[in-house]
């Protein structure tokens, strides 16, 4: 009931005057039935722009973090996704993942369509990354059909971390259902599973024309988060007295409007290849922070 009421009396109408949102395809959503809608992933309100195209009710997987939150702010966004209806998910593998399995065929065996996105997590770049089987796994096993549905500009309207999207117009383009009979029985062979994921990564990246990377997407937001760490270790040792490299020194003084003799510059350079800051008899030079 809550789910309704958000949708076309409180949520609904205001998003549809502000963002407008288009949808092509509309037609290969069916009318009854059990269904997976497997979406590309760009934003937090991908999960709010799909439902509101489709006349039927969208049920989402959901990260277990937007059910456990604290404070004021925590106990609102879990409110509002047990409120819609959505199902906590533990991303953590394991037990947890086959428990997330049994929740979506729940929905799906009582003939409801279930949104999932196959990436697992939001994109950290825009392009489209390696999906997770687990999609495949559930529509066999349900005998179901994939609808691939590609979510387009909801990056821009609300990137990551901002909270105040941006009012401009997004899209929901909707593929043709992907049939999947043919494996019938043969949701415990990982070739067959990763097949499928493929065949549906592959529809995603026609639809939303986005870039392919065959990794996943949590790989490159682990590999992001170690370079920004080595980043930041390596500005913060640079901004050490005495450590800073003679390029970022002569940088330093040129934004203070001082120019260092050419001579000064190599000699520097020729104490540091020694490895003797006192070589000149005056210290280290010390880079102000």
């Amino acid at each position: 009931m809550f789910y309704w009421f958000l949708k076309t009396i409180v949520i609904g109408p205001i998003i549809k005057l502000l963002f407008r949102p288009w949808v092509e395809g509309e037609e290969h959503i069916p009318e009854e039935g059990a269904a997976i809608f497997a979406s590309n992933h760009l934003s937090f309100s991908d999960s709010i722009f799909l439902p509101l195209v489709v006349s039927r009710r969208v049920t989402f997987l959901a990260k277990s973090d937007y059910f456990t939150g604290r404070g004021i702010k925590g106990r609102l966004t879990a409110a509002f996704f047990k409120g819609v209806g959505q199902l906590p998910v533990d991303r953590s593998g394991g037990k947890a993942s086959n428990a997330a399995l049994t929740s979506g065929l729940k929905v799906l065996r009582r003939g409801e369509l279930l949104g999932i996105y196959p990436e697992g997590t939001r994109s950290p770049d825009g392009r489209l990354y390696r999906g997770r089987t687990g999609v495949a796994r559930m529509a066999l096993e349900a005998g179901v059909p994939v609808i691939p549905v590609a979510m387009i500009g909801t990056d821009k309207a609300q990137p990551t971390g901002k909270v105040i999207p941006r009012i401009m117009r997004v899209g929901v383009r909707v593929g043709k259902p992907l049939d999947f009979s043919r494996y019938e029985g043969m949701e415990d062979d990982r070739f067959v599973l990763r097949s499928i994921t493929d065949e549906v990564m592959y529809e995603l990246m026609l639809l939303s024309g986005q870039e392919y990377v065959d990794m996943y997407a949590t790989s490159m937001k682990d590999r992001l988060v170690s370079a920004a760490r080595a980043k930041a270790r390596e500005l913060q040792e640079a901004a050490k007295p005495g450590s800073a490299a003679p390029e970022l020194e002569e940088a330093l003084d040129a934004a203070e409007g001082r120019v260092r003799p050419a001579s000064a510059t190599a000699r520097d350079a020729a104490v540091d290849e020694a490895g003797d800051d006192d070589a000149d008899g005056g210290g280290p030079v010390v880079a102000a922070s």
